[in-house]
């Protein structure tokens, strides 16, 4: 079982991390254009922590953190720790149109970015596959 869900939570880590790449690059062109030129990698991860332009996407990103942490604890993870991130990432992946946080801005990005809704597409199948798996 320790297999089948360590599976599971690498699946999950993978598809959440192409989408979180996603939307940063999306949330880092729109920065650029509608607040300042971002001109290094430096200032990017500077900002990504610390401007509140690039906060949303902490849940996100404390949701892999977490998601890691699971698979290199030392002990190994459950089918309940699995089954327990997993219904956490599709509550995240739900976007809300009048939402606060993440799912309000998530909706928000699926309006305006193409590329977005192509990544979230490709995570909801990651999701479904491992429902299914």
């Amino acid at each position: 079982m320790a297999d089948a869900a360590r599976d599971l939570l690498s699946g999950l880590r993978n598809g959440l991390l192409k989408l979180h790449k996603t939307l940063l690059d999306s949330e880092r062109a729109r920065y650029d254009h509608d607040v300042q030129r971002i001109n290094s990698s430096g200032q990017l991860l500077n900002l990504v922590l610390h401007d509140p332009f690039f906060a949303w996407l902490h849940e996100l990103s404390e949701l892999i953190v977490l998601i890691d942490e699971t698979l290199d604890a030392d002990e190994a993870a459950t089918a309940a720790d699995a089954a327990r991130l997993l219904a956490q990432a599709r509550t995240l992946l739900s976007p809300v149109e009048s939402g606060a946080g993440f799912r309000g801005q998530y909706f928000d990005a699926l309006q305006r970015d193409p590329d977005v809704v192509i990544a979230h597409g490709a995570a909801v199948k990651v999701l479904g596959s491992l429902s299914n798996g």
